[in-house]
C-alpha cells in the first residue's frame, strides 16, 4: 500500500497545519488499519486510519485550545474512544517510562512484576506494598506526559483499602488503575497456585473503586481484572467480567486466558466495554497475537509486561560478562556518553541554567576562560606508551602517543580550558583499543605522575587471556 502521510502540528490559535509529507511505506505498520501517532509538542494522540484495500489516508488532529495539558485520565479516555487497538509497553521506573514515551507510544502501563524485580530484586509474590507502588508510580508519572495505567495489585486489602488505593493512585498522577481479585499474597497471574476472593467481594471492591473516583472528583480509568480463569474456570471469569462491567468498570481484563477461542469468548462479554489483553512475553499461558489479530478479536488495549525488564536483564548480564572478561561492552550495544547525557536532559539543563546565572558565577566562568594553565600540559609534553605482549612472547601492540600531541591539547584548550574533557575523551578511546584497561583509572595514574621527572611504568599486569599489558609514561 502506497500513500502519503501528512503529519500535523498545531496553530497557536488552534487547528492543524500540515508540515511534513512522507511516503506511507516508510512507516512501520504493525496493523494495516490503524496507527496511533503521538507528538511530544502536542501531547495528544493523533490517530491515522487506513483501509486494507484503498490508498486513502485520513488524519485527525486533537488538541487543547491552550497550553494547559489535559488531565492524564482524559488523555487515556481519548485513546479508549479512538479506533483500533493500542499498544502499551510496561515500564518499571522513570527511565523506562521516558523511553516508552520517546519511542512514540501514546500511553504505558506499570508492571508490578517488573517493579518488584527492579526495586526489590524479588519475585512478584506480594512483597510490594501500597506505599512502595505509589512512590514508584509518582516518580514515573512525573517523568512523562503520556498517560500511565498503574498496577494496583488487589487493592492491598478489603474494599476500604481499595478506596484508599484509588485515591492514592489519583494523587500520584495515574491515568488508570488495574485492580484484581486475587487473595493475599497475590502473585503474577501466569504462575501456579492462583486463588481469588469470592465473586461478591470482588464486585464490591470494584464498586468501592468507583465510589472513590467519584468522591475524588477524578475521572481515573478503572481496569477490572480477574484471575479466576486459572483459579476456577473460564465460565467464572466471564461471569465476573460481566459483574465488573455492571459495577462501573471502564475496562475489562481476564488474565492468563489459554487460547484464541477463550479470548474471543471474553470479547463478546459486555461488548460496549473495552477489553485489555496481556501479551506476556517469553512463555506465558496466553498465546501471543499481533495487534491486528487482537483488534479483530475485539481488544482495545494490549500490555507487554516483560519486554523492557527482560531485555534490560539480558543486556546487563552480557555487559557484566564482558567486563569480567577484561573487556567493555561493544560500542553497538550501548549508546554513547553524549547520547546518554542528551536523553537524560543534560544539554537542556545547561541551556536553562543560563537563565539563572548570577554575577558571581559569571565571574567564575570568565576566570576559567582566561586561564591558560592546563593541568595536563606537563603530562602531554612526554610520551604515553602502551605495550601488549602475548603469552607466547610475541609483541601484539606497541602504541606511542608522541610529544606533539601537546599541540592538539592546546588547540582543544581554547574550548575546554581545563583540558579535562579532551583528555577524558582520549582515554575513553584507549579503552576501546585495549579493553582490559576499561576498569583502570588511567587519568588518576597520569595525575600522580605529572610532577615526576623521567620515565615511569604506570601499569604492568596480565589480562584474563594471559597477555601482558604495560603502560609507560616516557
Amino acid at each position: 500500500m502506497e500513500a502519503s502521510v501528512i503529519n500535523t502540528s498545531r496553530y497557536e490559535h488552534g487547528g492543524c497545519v500540515p508540515y511534513t509529507v512522507r511516503p506511507l511505506s516508510s512507516l512501520q505498520f504493525q496493523s494495516p488499519r490503524y496507527v496511533s501517532l503521538f507528538r511530544n509538542t502536542n501531547r495528544n494522540p493523533t490517530f491515522l486510519r487506513t483501509t486494507k484495500n484503498s490508498k486513502s489516508v485520513a488524519i485527525s488532529c486533537s488538541f487543547t485550545g491552550n497550553d494547559a495539558a489535559p488531565p492524564p485520565a482524559k488523555l487515556l479516555r481519548r485513546i479508549l474512544d479512538s479506533p483500533g487497538v493500542h499498544q502499551g509497553p510496561a515500564c518499571f521506573d522513570a527511565l523506562s517510562a521516558k523511553l516508552v514515551q520517546n519511542a512514540g507510544f501514546p500511553f504505558c502501563f506499570t508492571s508490578g512484576f517488573s517493579i518488584s524485580a527492579a526495586r526489590l530484586g524479588l519475585p512478584d509474590t506480594g512483597f510490594l506494598s501500597y506505599g512502595e507502588m505509589v512512590d514508584q508510580g509518582q516518580l514515573i508519572t512525573q517523568a512523562v506526559s503520556i498517560p500511565v495505567i498503574g498496577d494496583a495489585d488487589n487493592g492491598y486489602g478489603n474494599a476500604m483499602n481499595v478506596k484508599r488505593t484509588v485515591k492514592g493512585f489519583i494523587a500520584a498522577g495515574f491515568a488508570g488503575i488495574i485492580l484484581e481479585d486475587q487473595v493475599s499474597p497475590k502473585a503474577c497471574g501466569h504462575t501456579r497456585g492462583r486463588k481469588v476472593v469470592s465473586r461478591e467481594e470482588a464486585v464490591m471492591k470494584i464498586k468501592a473503586a468507583v465510589d472513590a473516583r467519584r468522591e475524588s472528583g477524578s475521572d481515573i480509568v478503572i481496569v477490572a481484572r480477574t484471575d479466576s480463569r486459572q483459579a476456577i474456570s473460564l465460565e467464572e471469569a466471564l461471569m465476573r467480567s460481566r459483574a465488573f462491567a455492571d459495577a462501573g468498570a471502564d475496562v475489562l481484563f481476564i488474565d492468563a486466558l489459554t487460547s484464541k477461542q477463550e479470548m474471543e469468548a471474553f470479547c463478546q462479554v459486555s461488548p460496549l466495554i473495552p477489553k485489555m489483553a496481556n501479551m506476556l512475553e517469553g512463555g506465558g499461558k496466553t498465546p501471543i497475537l499481533n495487534p491486528l489479530e487482537l483488534e479483530e478479536i475485539g481488544y482495545k488495549l494490549v500490555a507487554y509486561p516483560l519486554s523492557l525488564i527482560g531485555v534490560s536483564i539480558r543486556a546487563m548480564q552480557d555487559s557484566l560478562t564482558a567486563i569480567r572478561g577484561g573487556r567493555i561492552p561493544p560500542p553497538g550495544s550501548m549508546p554513547s556518553f553524549e547520547e546518554i547525557k542528551d536523553f537524560l536532559g543534560f544539554n537542556a539543563y545547561y541551556e536553562e541554567e543560563k537563565q539563572y546565572a548570577t554575577s558571581t558565577s559569571q565571574q567564575l566562568l570568565s576566570s576559567k576562560k582566561d586561564s591558560s594553565r592546563n593541568p595536563f600540559s606537563g603530562i602531554w609534553s612526554r610520551t604515553l606508551r602502551i605495550k601488549i605482549t602475548g603469552r607466547d612472547g610475541f609483541e601484539k601492540l606497541d602504541l606511542r602517543i608522541p610529544q606533539n600531541y601537546q599541540i592538539y591539547c592546546s588547540e582543544v584548550n581554547q574550548i575546554d580550558p581545563s583540558g579535562i574533557l579532551m583528555v577524558a575523551g582520549f582515554l575513553d578511546g584507549i579503552t576501546n583499543i585495549v579493553p582490559a584497561l576499561g576498569g583502570v583509572n588511567i587519568k588518576e595514574l597520569l595525575d600522580d605522575a605529572a610532577e615526576e621527572i623521567g620515565g615511569k611504568l604506570l601499569l604492568d599486569f596480565n589480562d584474563r587471556m594471559g597477555d601482558r599489558i604495560q603502560v609507560f609514561l616516557e
